[in-house]
């Protein structure tokens, strides 16, 4: 999973790169062969929770492997302003992992703190190895997973497919400084993080942001307007 941290680190304006479905399945593909010509055979496959979920499923069922279960990992608190995660739920009780191989997947190493308290975590557990997988492997890890299926030396934000209306309401939040149109936000969005996305998305993800309570929707001459909810509440114009 992204650690939130990286964002700030990189400032208002850095690139992201856009996974569609076909080049995760492919991603995955190369992990499952990688494991497979390395000779190891998981007894179990966690999951970390929410983005490894995808990539856990799918290889699992390219690996033939029925067990799979999940930790999710969080940033809150102090643990956010430092970039250290914290286990949020661990795994079930009835997950007795001790003696056993345990295949650690998430869609991507980005710092590499999440897979560190996660691996610390299942440590505790006696398993007899754990070995590490992921979609992305980003250089700048301070952790080095075991299987990738694609290392990233430059460092650039990663857009799953699961995870897209999240990251672009998060990334919409970053440009709407001031009441803009659906065309100003998506020319935000491509200028400040070279992501390009048709009209019609943007609307819905705009709508749907609406009806979450994150933007307001304004009409003026005939022009709709967005505005971050966040911002006029620092500003003093919404309760």
């Amino acid at each position: 999973m992204h650690d939130p941290c990286s964002v700030e680190k990189h400032g208002d304006s850095f690139r992201c790169h856009m996974v569609s479905w076909d080049e995760a399945y492919r991603l995955a593909k190369i992990l499952a062969n990688k494991i497979k010509r390395s000779g190891f055979t998981p007894d179990l496959v966690i999951g970390i929770a929410r983005g490894g979920f995808v990539p856990a499923c799918t290889v699992c069922d390219l690996l033939i492997q029925k067990d799979l279960v999940s930790v999710k990992t969080e940033h809150w608190g102090i643990a956010a302003a430092s970039g250290r995660a914290k286990i949020k739920y661990s795994l079930p009780v009835e997950a007795d992992i001790s003696g056993k191989r345990i295949l650690v997947v998430d869609d991507v190493a980005d710092t590499g703190d999440t897979f560190s308290v996660v691996v610390d975590h299942i440590n505790r557990k006696n398993p007899a190895e754990i070995r590490t997988a992921v979609l992305h492997y980003k250089t700048s890890s301070i952790f080095i997973p075991d299987y990738w299926g694609e290392k990233q030396d430059e460092w650039k934000w990663i857009i799953y497919p699961w995870a897209l209306y999240e990251d672009l309401a998060g990334f919409i939040e970053r440009v709407l400084i001031h009441p803009m149109t659906h065309e100003d936000i998506r020319e935000g969005l491509k200028s400040n993080f070279d992501i390009k996305i048709p009209g019609n998305d943007i609307m819905e993800i705009l709508d749907d942001m609406s009806l979450a309570g994150s933007l307001k929707r304004t009409e003026k001459d005939r022009v709709v307007f967005w505005e971050n909810v966040e911002t006029l509440k620092q500003r003093g114009e919404m309760k």
